[in-house]
């Protein structure tokens, strides 16, 4: 006489149905939740106990109680843990505590040679200490649990995030002045009117330390089917540095740049007067720059004054680089041209920069402002 199951059977409504078919096939979803929706599925399918446990690779006793959750309290609750099952936390609650404010301290504030907590050190250092702030169920405390100790209070103390405060007073005044200068070169620029031989807007910065790095050995290129990228040797030469000056038209995209071995006053005036050539003697040139000592010293101070009324500076405020547009020029040049480069001179590097630029400037890109410039309308 065959067997005969005494469990009742499961009986699905196609939304049910149709949730576990979705949860069984997830690669997203919890293990225990696809093979608890697989049971179900089967069992309601008319599968038996142990033909489900030999084709889910399982065994009986968990396939039962998957199946006498979903009789006893329906299929959802049979997807997820019953309240009150594994074993009790062992780590009270003012121990968790006590470990994520022992975490917002630095080490070395606790007589530690570290400035960054790891979760060896700091498992170590409440094993020590534990018992004299009364938590005795930390003595055995290992750093996997302190990782979810800290993952659960949102806290990460082995990461520095860095931030700039805003150590100028007149930050805001200084940060509108820029921002007038982008608006009114946005209106002549839709106005479409030339004004060459009037004005011309310059966002101006120094980008130093580029390195002249030289190869050991030739790089060897690309062999289809064989090697995909450039092969290279990791040994490298350093052949010096090199500062770019550079100020971009903010009118015309037209990018003037002066690669030089440093960034003094005298370099800058340098600039300017490469700049002074590049325009029409009558026209006014403004130039949005930081403040660095060379562009308000002595030697740049005697310079203006021999071309009086020529220049127009704006001066972005102190930790408000982010608001001069070319620093998104520097960047796009970091990422692209000076990837990888190699050079066997700071000549050559120098060269193969102005070429750069010249190529820019066949086709010249308008940088735009756009933040907070409808605001500043208003």
């Amino acid at each position: 006489m065959p067997f005969e199951s005494r469990r009742a059977r499961l009986t699905l409504t196609t939304e049910s149905r149709a949730e576990l078919m979705t949860i069984a096939r997830s690669r997203v979803q919890a293990a225990r939740a696809i093979e608890r929706a697989r049971i179900l599925l089967a069992y309601a399918d008319g599968g038996t106990v142990s033909g489900i446990a030999r084709d889910l690779d399982t065994n009986r006793p968990k396939v039962e109680r998957c199946i006498d959750k979903a009789l006893q309290f329906g299929v959802a609750r049979a997807l997820e843990d019953l309240p009150g099952r594994g074993r009790h936390a062992l780590i009270t609650i003012e121990a968790r505590a006590w470990v994520v404010s022992l975490a917002c301290i630095k080490p070395r504030d606790l007589g530690y040679s570290y400035e960054l907590w790891t979760t060896r050190l700091l498992a170590q250092h409440v094993r020590k200490h534990c018992l004299e702030n009364g938590h005795p169920s930390l003595a055995r405390l290992g750093r996997g649990t302190v990782s979810k100790i800290l993952a659960k209070g949102a806290i990460k103390p082995h990461k520095v995030r860095y931030y700039v405060e805003k150590r100028d007073p007149d930050f805001d005044a200084k940060m509108v002045q820029v921002l007038c200068v982008y608006k009114e070169v946005a209106l002549l620029r839709q106005a479409g009117a030339d004004v060459s031989s009037m004005i011309a807007v310059l966002s101006y910065d120094e980008k130093p330390g580029i390195q002249a790095i030289g190869s050991v050995s030739p790089d060897l290129p690309p062999v289809p089917g064989k090697h995909p990228s450039i092969t290279r040797d990791y040994e490298y030469v350093r052949r010096g540095t090199v500062s770019l000056m550079a100020g971009i038209d903010l009118l015309t995209g037209t990018v003037h740049g002066l690669p030089v071995d440093r960034h003094r006053s005298r370099e800058f005036i340098q600039f300017l007067k490469l700049v002074d050539g590049a325009y029409p003697k009558t026209a006014t040139i403004r130039i949005i720059l930081d403040n660095h000592s060379a562009h308000i010293s002595k030697e740049t101070r005697a310079y203006l004054a021999s071309v009086p009324n020529r220049f127009d500076f704006v001066f972005t405020p102190k930790h408000g680089s982010w608001l001069n547009i070319v620093e998104t020029f520097f960047a796009k040049m970091t990422h692209t041209f000076l990837r990888g480069i190699r050079v066997e001179s700071k000549q050559e590097l120098k060269d193969r920069i102005m070429q750069y630029l010249s190529e820019l400037n066949e086709q010249p890109v308008v940088f735009r402002w756009r933040w907070a410039l409808d605001s500043l309308a208003q």
